[in-house]
Parts: structure tokens; sequence; C-alpha cells
């Protein structure tokens, strides 16, 4: 047997660790000639402490309840990183695990990759390779930082390949092996067809997937410092979109901390039910419209159906690229250029009219036809389980 930490912090972190979780249990359950079973420990760093950013993706994603809980909370980069490291050295030392298995980019990443091999403790990176070269991003450095140290470095496309290639990386540490945060999305579109969150905001009158839409929307998602603490970056975009919600609503389910910098800049104006107590409407005709956070088959439900998507996160690139919905990438770098070379991405950084320009040609009909990496196929965790299993050495 081989004892194996999982960490998982922030919402991205959740969608990336379920299917390896399943995949891990199944091959358990499955042993013939296996050299290994696994033990494995969910460590959860509490990095997103809200209940709508943590417990309900865990339900959603038929997570087991972590065996540890951190407790981290928020704070700054420095701070986060540092707690992390330090409450996750005590697990570490506690438990002596054989790898511990990171995921994404977020400070929970780096700091417990750098936890573990501080104990000559091996790391395998779950999305490794990935560049947007913008190091003023935090993840940024977190990619970089967590796969100099890492010895399983697990590829989502062949460009994460060759950028760690370009950085000294052993090929023999290089595995090529599709993208995990497809896993979750190809496995829980049925469930996420069940959502009734369509009728609950009006967009559809019925659950039932013969129901057209009763009003077309298109859903944004916007978190990165560099949109929303700068106030004429932000109105940069929020001129963009006032001026495409009047053909086009726009449903944007909002992070606490952009609720935050909308309030502070005065922005409320310019969105629909931001100065509301009751914050989801019943009802939507028009605008920009302010929702609280949503759990992942919810917010899921929603992608299926848009006309089109506005984001500035990384994952979302990829799930509406498999999904065949039109993206709108609100920055100008990504670490996910495959999306764009073979998907339906197209960056358009905070530009105000290039922003309106895009999506008015995705309204009239000219949108960006995309295909799938081939192995975006939702096998990529079974493929990562099995690489651990036949290559790993015990002392």
């Amino acid at each position: 047997m081989i004892k194996v930490i999982l960490i998982a912090g922030a919402r991205p972190n959740f969608m990336k660790i379920a299917p390896i979780i399943r995949s891990i249990k199944k091959h358990n359950q499955s042993i013939n000639d296996s050299r290994f079973t696994i033990q494995e420990i969910l460590v959860h760093t509490g990095q997103h402490y809200d209940y709508e950013m943590s417990k309900v993706f865990f339900e959603d994603l038929d997570l087991p309840e972590p065996d540890v809980y951190l407790e981290v909370g928020s704070g700054s980069h420095a701070e986060q990183t540092g707690q992390i490291m330090i409450k996750f050295e005590k697990v570490l030392l506690k438990e002596r695990p054989d790898l511990v298995i990171v995921v994404g980019d977020v400070n929970s990443t780096l700091a417990s990759a750098l936890a573990s091999v501080k104990l000559h403790i091996p790391v395998a990176h779950v999305e490794a390779g990935l560049r947007s070269f913008d190091r003023t991003m935090p993840e940024e450095i977190n990619r970089l930082l967590t796969d100099a140290i890492s010895d399983y470095l697990f590829t989502p496309s062949p460009d994460a390949d060759e950028n760690l290639k370009k950085e000294g990386i052993p090929e023999s540490k290089i595995f090529l092996v599709g993208d995990v945060m497809v896993d979750s999305l190809l496995l829980n579109l049925e469930k996420a067809r069940k959502s009734k969150i369509l009728e609950k905001l009006g967009l559809r009158k019925s659950s039932s997937d013969d129901c057209p839409l009763t009003i077309d929307y298109s859903l944004l998602t916007l978190h990165r410092p560099s949109n929303v603490d700068d106030k004429d970056s932000f109105l940069k975009i929020i001129t963009a979109l006032t001026e495409i919600a009047r053909r086009l609503p726009i449903i944007f389910p909002v992070h606490l901390r952009t609720r935050k910098q909308i309030e502070s800049f005065g922005l409320q104006p310019y969105f629909i039910n931001a100065l509301a107590n009751e914050r989801r409407p019943t009802t939507i005709d028009g605008g920009v419209c302010l929702l609280d956070p949503l759990g992942y088959l919810d917010f899921l439900n929603l992608m299926m159906h848009a006309k089109c998507v506005l984001t500035d996160s990384g994952g979302i690139q990829e799930e509406t690229t498999v999904l065949g919905i039109p993206c709108l990438t609100l920055r100008d770098t990504t670490e996910r250029p495959i999306t764009i070379s073979q998907g339906t991405n197209v960056l358009v950084g905070n530009d105000t009219q290039k922003i309106i320009d895009e999506a008015f040609k995705i309204l009239d009909g000219k949108k960006k036809q995309g295909k799938v990496y081939e192995l975006w196929d939702g096998k990529t965790a079974q493929r990562v389980v099995n690489i651990i299993v036949n290559d790993f050495q015990l002392p």
C-alpha cells in the first residue's frame, strides 16, 4: 500500500480532486495484479471558507468529507501560503505519506508542495506546465514554482509539455494525461441538467430539456485583481457589458470579493438587483444581473445553456470549449492557448470596443467554431492513477 495525501483548497481544486479520488477508489476495488493499493487522505486547507464556495462543491461533486481541515481562511498571499505550510507540515509529520498530490495553481497548491519537498516527500502536480507568461498573476508564480519542485508533472495538453521541457524539466517526469477538470464536467452533465436554476431565474418555464429558453442570456464571471481592483479597468469592462446587455441579458454570479469592490467603487447602479435585499431575482428581462455565488451543478447548467460566456477564469475557458459554447476571455493572456488555437475561446482583455465587437459577432451568428482536444475524454484521472501505481518506487 502507498499512502497518498490529496490537497484541495479553493473552488477549482474541488473539480480536479473529485475524479482522482473516484479513480483511486475504483482502482482499489478492481485491483488484481497491481503493485499497489492506495490509501488516500483528503486535506482541505480552507483557502475558500465560504459555504457556497466550498461545502456545496463537496456535495455537488460527491466528494467525501475531508480527513483533515486546516481552516486557514483569508489573508494576503504570503499569510495564506505561510499558514498552509505551517499547518500542513504537522499533517505530513503525523501521517508520513509516500506521495502528495496537488492540483491547479492556487496558494494551497504551492504551499503544500513546498512543505512536502522540504520533508523529502515526493509531489505530483496535476495540471502542470500551463503558462500565461504573465508574472503579475499570482497563479503564474504558483505554477512555475510548483512545477520546478514536483516529481510527477501531469499535463493537460501538448503546449504544457513543451513549456516544461524549455524550463529544463526532465522528460521522464512529464506525463501528458489530459484535463482532469473535463472529467468532472463530463461526469456531471446529466446531474447538472436536472438543476432548476433556469426556472428559478425565470429563464425557462420548465426544467425539461425539451422546453426552450424563455430568455436568451450570456453568463459572466469576473474576479481577477487586474480586472476588479482597479476602478478604471473595471469600468472599461462594465461599459462593454452594459452595451451587450442591451441585446442580451447578462447573468453574473458574483464572487464575494468582486461584490465588495462593486460596493467600494460605488458601481451598484450598473447592475440589476445589486442594491436589493433579495439578491436572487425571480425574473430577468435585461441588464447585468448579480446573483450570489452558485454551486457547481447550478453554474454548469447556466453555462450549458448560455448564448456565450464572458470570463477571466482559467478553467471556464476549457469547459466552454468542451461544451461548444463561445467564450470571451477578459484577459490579455491565457495559460490555456489550446482553447484559442482549437477551441471556442477568444481573448478580449479589458478593451471595451473589442469586447462589444466579439460579443456582437456571436449574437449575429458568427461564433467561433472549435474542437475538443482528443485527451479531454473524461479518463484523465484514470491515467493519473495508473501512472502513479505503475511508476511509483517506495523508498
